[in-house]
């Protein structure tokens, strides 16, 4: 997919993992994780659409694990 556009949502087929379009630097796609994190590269021909319901289920498992550790870290009542 050589025309992934920035703010589009990809699929790195080689891992599997999706990722926000960044930006497009030295022949590559650089992506960011749902919700935040470090960025990779990926090759244009190796990134694909993400389907709506993957990126949303990636939301939902980012926001539920920032849930969980910021649970942990309070006193019981």
């Amino acid at each position: 997919m050589s025309g992934a556009v920035v703010g589009s949502y990809v699929v790195d087929v080689r891992s599997g993992r999706i990722g926000e379009v960044m930006g497009h630097v030295g022949g590559y796609v650089q992506l960011r994780p749902v919700g935040g994190g470090r960025e990779w590269d990926c090759p244009p021909q190796a990134a694909e659409p993400a389907p709506p319901g993957d990126v949303l289920r990636e939301r939902v498992r980012r926001l539920n694990r920032e849930a969980r550790l910021l649970g942990a870290g309070e006193p019981p009542p």
